[in-house]
């Protein structure tokens, strides 16, 4: 029964055919004697291929009627078979406990993206109370500022008002400086009066023979002495008036002129004055006193020659008395004069005192002075605290506005108006357009004025004719500078013929403050590249230009010109997208670029052979539309980083109207086939406006090569130019109305290409 040695075949039975597929060991002699449900079978493993082969065998034996040697391989081979089985259920059971796992996980992720959701409604919720409580901090900020522009233009009338009457009061300063002057002059002539009286005093001691006619004169001159005397007085009290007047003049100068400088100096002088007329006082007192000192010598010196002529002549009796009467007299008048001492050491003192008060006035005014000027720099300082928060609260206004353009995805749009030219209509006085000078509209907002309706617009940003190609472009330089950091950037200037898309977009040839958009962008990418430098960022910069002219793509920089303008060997190009939202122009020649003087004499060569023409809107008219673009390859090793970022710079053909260009022949097929190529590109933004499923941008060359900048993930701006003349009315009023449906657009939002660097070897020029 047991096969023999020599080379005959032994038959394979099941058993044997298990121990092959289980890897040469038999599964009922590795699991010992069990039972025949097989308890050890939770160690097995069942593939696809043991169960065929379990299936696939057949029992055989070497003998037919050996019916117990049949029986027992019927039995393994059925143990083997529950065994099988069993692997089954168990492995359903562990499929099953599985599902149920899967299924309650699920449910939990599912209770979280809920979760995450509501936080998600939460967050939104709370950035929209944050924007309202931005824009109520806005609003109250912007009324602080106007109370304080209302204080300022109070605080320089305040200030006017306080000039003139400064200025009255140096007239009424002036008016009393003359009067005394005039008192100075009259006190000059009692002066030389009073030596009048001393040569009269000397002609009485010269001629004593004449007594009666000296004492005659004498007494003339007395009554003019007394005469002047009194008009001196006089003089004196009106000075004293005019002192007292002038004391309540500058009383009410004081108030009035409390905050200025200039009311201090004023004060100053004032003083000056008053120390002056004391002084002038003090001299007028010595010399009376002077005069009644030579008075009383006098009289002394007539009562001795009194009683000399009375020893010597023996005159009469009668004679003697007069002149002891005419001695009373003087005494007399010295006694006056010593009253009017007094009098006038009481008006000194007084003076004194007025000018004490004055000192003091004068310091209250200049300690009032430096109040109103530390009250003057808090409100400067205020004012100045004031307009940083203006302006802090319009960037963060500008910058959420364009965080929540970029969320949103929606295409920006900046409009440009011209200046007007000797060709525009200037007779006709009424302006066309305006821009409007409130808060919120103010840079953003921009009216035109048709058959007496006004047309309000508002875009991310409106140049005036006064703006400068700097200013554009300031406002742009953001946005160039993101291809640099790996993302798509599209600009394109769009408007009718003759208002100002190449001068915005290249700039006056020669001009180092008209330059264009593009040369202005290519200077701050190379300056930006040299910076970068020293981060550890290399940068490969390819450039290409092309026109399309007559829905046909020309190479701008082809070396072999002929190809591209013979009609028999014309090239043909093909717009290829790939995967990644990147635009590739079949046979398109692409040149590497290390500094911006190649790219500028590029721009030049292009720009020679670029198709121009002459029509009657404008004499330079481009009949194509012009495409720039900068491919930019960075990779920094040190961060392991590589980007790669596209600058679309795009002038597009003036849109115009065959009654006013006066095109024919060739020009006629241009403006025609530029009229349809826009119109291609507003049906592309009404589709993408209404969001339909399909956006024809196939239906022209523009709109296909522009797909990635209109529908795809790119930061894209178009740059609107009207012309402000009176004649171009309609066509700025339509250009205006399309680039609004082109700031609704929204699109995809912007992604920055960027992945790690892994190619160690790269050459970068």
């Amino acid at each position: 029964m047991v096969g023999t040695a020599n080379g005959s075949r032994t038959p394979v039975t099941p058993r044997q055919a298990f121990s092959v597929v289980n890897g040469g060991q038999d599964p009922g002699m590795r699991s010992g004697p069990g039972s025949i449900a097989g308890s050890d079978c939770g160690g097995m493993e069942f593939t696809r291929e043991d169960v065929e082969a379990l299936l696939n065998v057949k029992i055989r034996t070497k003998d037919k009627f050996n019916l117990k040697e049949k029986s027992e391989m019927m039995m393994d081979y059925i143990k083997r078979l529950r065994m099988c089985v069993k692997w089954f259920q168990d492995l359903e059971g562990e499929l099953s406990i599985e599902h149920e796992k899967l299924k309650k996980l699920f449910e939990s992720a599912e209770k979280k993206s809920n979760e995450m959701e509501r936080l998600m409604i939460a967050k939104e919720e709370e950035l929209n109370s944050i924007i309202d409580e931005l824009r109520t901090n806005y609003s109250v900020l912007q009324e602080k500022f106007t109370e304080e522009e209302t204080e300022k233009l109070a605080a320089i009338e305040s200030l006017m008002t306080e000039k003139n009457a400064r200025m009255t009061a140096e007239r009424s300063q002036a008016s009393l400086t003359e009067d005394l002057d005039k008192a100075l002059r009259e006190s000059s002539s009692s002066n030389q009066k009073i030596l009048s009286l001393n040569d009269m005093y000397k002609r009485l001691q010269e001629y004593n023979t004449s007594l009666q006619q000296y004492n005659s004169k004498l007494q003339t001159e007395l009554n003019q002495t007394s005469d002047t005397l009194n008009k001196v007085e006089r003089e004196k009290a009106a000075l004293m008036e005019n002192l007292s007047n002038l004391r309540g003049y500058h009383e009410s100068q004081q108030d009035q002129l409390t905050s200025t400088k200039v009311s201090l100096e004023e004060s100053l002088k004032l003083k000056d004055a008053l120390a002056s007329e004391v002084g002038c006082l003090r001299g007028d007192l010595h010399l009376v006193r002077e005069d009644r000192d030579r008075q009383l010598s006098l009289v002394q010196d007539l009562t001795a020659e009194v009683e000399q002529y009375k020893e010597c002549t023996g005159k009469s009796a009668a004679e003697l008395s007069n002149l002891t009467s005419r001695s009373i007299e003087l005494e007399a008048t010295c006694a006056l004069q010593t009253d009017t001492i007094k009098k006038l050491q009481e008006q000194l003192a007084v003076a004194e005192k007025q000018l004490e008060i004055s000192d003091v006035s004068s310091t209250e005014t200049k300690t009032g002075y430096e109040e109103q000027k530390k009250v003057n720099s808090e409100l400067q300082l205020r004012l100045s605290e004031a307009e940083s928060k203006v302006i802090e609260g319009e960037a963060l206004r500008k910058k959420m506005h364009n965080t929540i353009l970029e969320l949103k995805g929606n295409i920006r749009v900046f409009c440009r108006v011209r200046p007007l030219i000797l060709d525009d209509d200037v007779e006709n006085e009424t302006k066309t357009i305006s821009f409007p000078t409130t808060t919120e509209a103010m840079g953003r907002g921009i009216e035109l004025l048709q058959h007496g309706q006004s047309h309000p617009f508002m875009f991310d940003k409106v140049f005036t004719p006064q703006s400068s190609q700097e200013e554009v472009f300031v406002e742009i330089s953001q946005l160039v500078q993101s291809a640099l950091d790996g993302y798509k950037v599209c600009i394109f200037a769009y408007g009718q013929t003759g208002s100002g898309k190449t001068h915005t977009m290249m700039g006056t040839p020669g001009s180092y403050d008209d330059k264009g958009l593009i040369p202005r962008s290519l200077e701050q990418i190379f300056e930006a590249r040299q910076k970068l430098k020293d981060q550890g960022w290399k940068y490969e910069m390819q450039v290409s230009m092309l026109e399309i002219y007559n829905e046909t793509i020309r190479d701008l920089l082809s070396s072999n010109k002929s190809s591209s303008t013979d009609g028999g060997n014309k090239q043909q190009y093909a717009i290829k997208h790939d995967p990644n939202g990147n635009t590739h122009v079949s046979d398109l020649t692409i040149v590497d670029v290390r500094s911006s003087k190649e790219v500028s004499y590029l721009l030049n060569r292009a720009g020679q052979s670029r198709s121009v023409g002459k029509t009657q809107m404008n004499e330079q008219s481009s009949r194509s539309h012009f495409v720039f673009t900068l491919r930019i390859s960075g990779v920094n090793e040190t961060l392991e980083q590589q980007v790669h970022g596209v600058l679309n710079l795009i002038d597009l053909a003036g849109s115009e109207r065959l009654s006013k260009s006066g095109s024919t022949g060739d020009r006629l097929k241009e403006t025609q086939a530029i009229n349809k190529s826009l119109s291609s590109l507003s049906d592309v933004i009404f589709a993408l406006a209404k969001k339909e499923e399909h956006v024809p941008f196939r239906n022209s060359k523009l709109t296909y090569l522009l797909q990635p900048c209109l529908g795809g993930d790119s930061k894209t701006l178009m740059v609107v130019n009207v012309s402000p003349a009176p004649s171009s009315v309609n066509e700025s009023l339509c250009s205006l109305r399309f680039a609004a449906r082109v700031n609704a657009c929204e699109i995809s939002i912007p992604r920055r290409q960027s992945m790690r660097y892994l190619e160690p070897r790269l050459s970068y020029g």
